[in-house]
């Protein structure tokens, strides 16, 4: 089927990686279902419920098709997704585009039509397709242009995300392939940076798609992806005691407040990875943030940009559908005063009053165009600004 009106906003959801690793179970997956209506998190936008690695058997059948893991899965992904369709939620899947996963699992490379036909059958609604295994000679546009094919030829709706982790600039033909987003860096972890470990930390990656300068690429129906959320993870979540980083700490409440603004900032598709069962409840606060998350679902679809890079003060801003968001981010480790006009953002500047509105307070006011706060070591002060007085301005923000 078509994938045109797919995705013409960032994609919302959960994903299993990040809080259960290779561990994941039906019942993991039954629980996250339950608790993404039950926390309210489905009603702001979260909608996807997706399986990441390890669900498969070690063995295809005789014809080539993926098997659900009989003890972890016992009653198979149709009956699994099923249970997602009934809470109002969608199902996703995962496979790769090599001989197999990055768990060492049956992949999909070669059988691209066949494992297609299998996940609308089940009810897929969503693809995470990864980058693992052997790629037999092929060249990345090949492999995930196979799989796009493949599922634009079934009965479904199947959104697809191309997990190749930046590494064949994916940005540049990932919406030619038939995919709805792309990741464009390596794998996040539950860290603010990291050295010479496996993965990105959180400022590690906002570093990595200033310099890549994508933005360009993105739109409606096309996302940069930054990968999963990591808010509200720490030392004892899946992918932590999984892979090979140190992790020592869980994510303070403020590097989770500036990941989770940058991430909407961005217009990031917002796959949760944290396990939902026992969430704080800051962080369920966190991600219903209605001020931030409807940044992140402006349906310009723009990417926000850096506007000024210092050692310890950064000013970012992304155009939206009335004005702009604006983020004041403090990289060091002490209180900073930012201050910017819009003059230098994103803001469109049109007449000499701008309606203000503070997206962690919900306070409002007017300005004349300077923008100023103090804010607190690696945190970020969001804004979100509208030319044009408060009485004005209120109703659309």
């Amino acid at each position: 089927m078509t994938g045109d009106r797919l995705a013409r906003t960032p994609p919302m959801g959960w994903n299993s990686w990040n809080a259960h690793s290779c561990a994941v179970t039906e019942a993991d997956v039954r629980a996250a279902a339950d608790a993404l209506v039950d926390t309210g998190l489905r009603d702001v936008g979260y909608e996807y419920v997706v399986v990441d690695d390890c669900w498969m058997a070690g063995e295809t059948d005789d014809a080539g098709r993926l098997r659900a893991d009989p003890d972890a899965f016992p009653s198979g992904m149709a009956a699994l997704a099923d249970y997602v369709h009934d809470r109002g939620l969608k199902f996703g899947i995962y496979s790769s585009a090599g001989s197999h996963t990055c768990q060492g699992y049956p992949a999909t490379l070669g059988r691209e039509r066949r494992h297609a036909e299998q996940f609308a059958d089940w009810g897929v609604d969503y693809l995470k397709y990864d980058n693992c295994g052997d790629h037999r000679g092929r060249d990345a546009v090949d492999r995930y242009g196979a799989m796009g094919e493949a599922l634009r030829a079934v009965d479904r709706d199947i959104v697809y995300s191309i997990c190749e982790w930046g590494e064949s600039a994916p940005w540049a033909w990932g919406r030619n392939v038939g995919g709805q987003l792309w990741r464009v860096t390596d794998d996040a972890v539950a860290k603010w940076t990291t050295g010479d470990e496996f993965g990105l930390g959180i400022a590690d990656i906002v570093d990595r798609v200033a310099e890549l300068d994508i933005a360009a690429a993105q739109a409606p129906g096309g996302w940069n992806d930054p990968d999963m959320l990591q808010v509200g993870n720490g030392p004892e979540s899946g992918q932590s005691r999984h892979e090979p980083t140190d992790i020592e700490r869980p994510l303070s409440p403020v590097e989770n407040r500036t990941h989770f603004a940058f991430w909407c900032l961005l217009g990031a598709p917002l796959m949760v990875g944290t396990d939902l069962t026992d969430a704080r409840g800051d962080v369920l606060d966190l991600l219903t943030n209605e001020h931030l998350v409807a940044i992140d679902q402006d349906p310009l679809g723009l990417q926000g940009t850096p506007d000024r890079r210092e050692p310890t003060r950064e000013v970012w801003s992304k155009r939206l559908r009335d004005g702009a968001a604006v983020a004041l981010w403090n990289r060091g480790e002490a209180p900073a005063d930012i201050r910017v006009h819009v003059d230098e953002t994103s803001v469109p500047t049109a007449g000499d009053r701008y309606a203000v509105l503070d997206c962690w307070t919900g306070e409002r006011w007017e300005s004349l165009g300077e923008l100023s706060a103090t804010v607190e070591p690696r945190g970020t002060a969001v804004f979100r600004v509208t030319p044009g007085d408060y009485s004005a301005a209120s109703s659309t923000s």
